[in-house]
This record gives structure tokens, sequence and C-alpha cells, in this order.
């Protein structure tokens, strides 16, 4: 399988890309940070992987020119890469830090469709996940901006579902509570009781591999991985 992963440096998306890798699966992978050269230097050809912020649009239009021309349409597309927000009421959030992560979780994961999802739907084929949370289903003090973009990417995928042609699918899946750095940004210490990503990644790695086309538009949640 040919597997595109944004966010792919760290957290879900790094050990979701380390257990595809390791199962015979192709990895095209992006990511902001520098540790994109590691995963370079580490997996080579025909793994593939950019420096790329997902909130550039014009920087992932060129991104998607590589990769189709170099390894065709993704069979599964997950979009994973995602900011949390300083825990604090709403109002006092600057704008700035809510502008950009609205720009990464909501607007980021649109650029990526809009530039891959045709390459797709020609070839008739194709998983889209969006990578939702408990907090697109739920809400909980101090994490407002974060429950509102990922509220919108449970409506953005399922409003997509419906446009696919039959099939392909497009899911928002909840990954469930996980040990990373985003969750400590929230929970601290009591982050510790949950699996680590790479855990996380036996279960949840082969299981987005059965998602298709039964699936298109359903809110889903990663089998054991608690919510």
């Amino acid at each position: 399988m040919k597997i595109l992963i944004t966010g792919v440096t760290r957290g879900l998306g790094r050990a979701l890309a380390e257990w595809y890798v390791a199962h015979g699966h192709t990895v095209v992978g992006c990511g902001r940070s520098a540790e994109v050269l590691n995963l370079r230097f580490t997996y080579g050809a025909p793994h593939d992987f950019t420096a790329l912020d997902v909130a550039d649009e014009a920087k992932v239009a060129l991104w998607s020119e590589h990769v189709l021309a170099r390894h065709g349409p993704p069979d599964y597309l997950l979009n994973n890469a995602a900011l949390m927000n300083t825990p604090a009421p709403l109002w006092k959030i600057p704008a700035r830090e809510f502008d950009r992560l609205i720009d990464v979780n909501l607007k980021g994961v649109a650029n990526v469709i809009r530039h891959f999802v045709p390459a797709m739907v020609a070839r008739g084929a194709g998983v889209i996940v969006n990578f939702s949370s408990g907090w697109g289903r739920s809400t909980s003090p101090e994490v407002a901006p974060y429950c509102a973009s990922k509220f919108a990417l449970e409506g953005l995928t399922k409003a997509l579902a419906q446009e696919l042609p039959v099939g392909m699918a497009a899911v928002p899946l909840n990954p469930g509570i996980i040990d990373t750095e985003m969750l400590r940004q929230c929970w601290s210490e009591a982050a510790a009781g949950h699996p680590k990503a790479d855990a996380w990644a036996k279960l949840a790695a082969p299981y987005v591999l059965t998602l298709g086309p039964k699936d298109n538009g359903l809110s889903l949640s990663v089998p054991g991985a608690g919510e």
C-alpha cells in the first residue's frame, strides 16, 4: 500500500510511519520539524519525506505535484498533522494562537485534500482518514479552539464522504487517548497513564488498513485505544 501521512515527524504520525515501513508499505510523509531529515536518512526510497507546513497552500500544491508524479495517488491519505492550544479559557487565548491552530488543524487538511484527492477520484479508489478526537465529539474547558477545529473536521469529513464516488471513503477517526506531547500539554503527568504512541500504532496502523467504502462517512474510533 502507498500511505501518505501528514505530521509524520513525531507522535502518532511518526509511530504510524514506522509501523507501516516495518510491515512493507510505502510511506510518503511531511512534517514541519527538522526530524524529517532523520526520516529521510533512516528510510530511503521508495519512502519519501518532505519538510512542509500543511497550512502553506502553495507549498502543499508543489509537494503534491512531486508526490503524484513520483508515486501516483495514495491508497490511504492520513491527515494527522495538528496543533493543541495552550490550555486557557477561550477569551484568554490570543488571536494569533487561535488562527494558527485553525490554519493547521482545519485549513491544512483542506489543503491536502484539495491537492491529492482529485487524483484519487480520477483513479476511483482510495481512503481519506482525517484524524479527529474525542474533543471533536465532546468538549472540555480550556481547549475550545482545539474542540472547534475537530468538530469542524468531523463535519468537513462527513460532507466530503457524500461527495466521493462509489468505491472511495472519507472517515473521521478518533485515535483515542495516547501519551503524546500534545496530551501532556493538556494533562501534564496524568498523560503517563495512557499508552505510548508506539504501542498505540500496533492497534491503529492495521485497523486503518481495514477502512474502506463500507465505512464512508462514519465517525469511528480506534478499537481498544480508549476515549
